[in-house]
């Protein structure tokens, strides 16, 4: 019988076949848990669910986000698209 390595972020227990991703998933986590600590801190009283949604939004398209803040606004217009649906943490795996 075969042994087959993988990779559970304990954040979610989302499986990853490689090291490399896990890591990447769960650093994208960590910048959704950020943009969702600052969204609630500025907005009063926003939805605890959609600030986190929107906090994963923005860390799953953070090269979008960083091409707008270096002055190509358009690329925000890709969020959101097919390619970039987002689904709560909670749901992923």
């Amino acid at each position: 019988m075969a042994v087959i390595a993988k990779w559970m972020c304990d954040r979610d227990n989302s499986m990853f076949d490689s090291k490399k991703e896990a890591d990447a998933y769960d650093k994208m986590l960590e910048l959704a848990g950020q943009f969702t600590t600052l969204l609630e801190s500025q907005i009063a009283d926003i939805d605890e669910v959609k600030a986190e949604e929107f906090g994963i939004l923005l860390a799953k398209n953070k090269e979008l986000v960083i091409q707008a803040c270096k002055g190509n606004s358009e690329a925000l217009q890709k969020i959101g698209s097919d390619e970039t649906n987002v689904t709560p943490i909670a749901a992923e795996g």
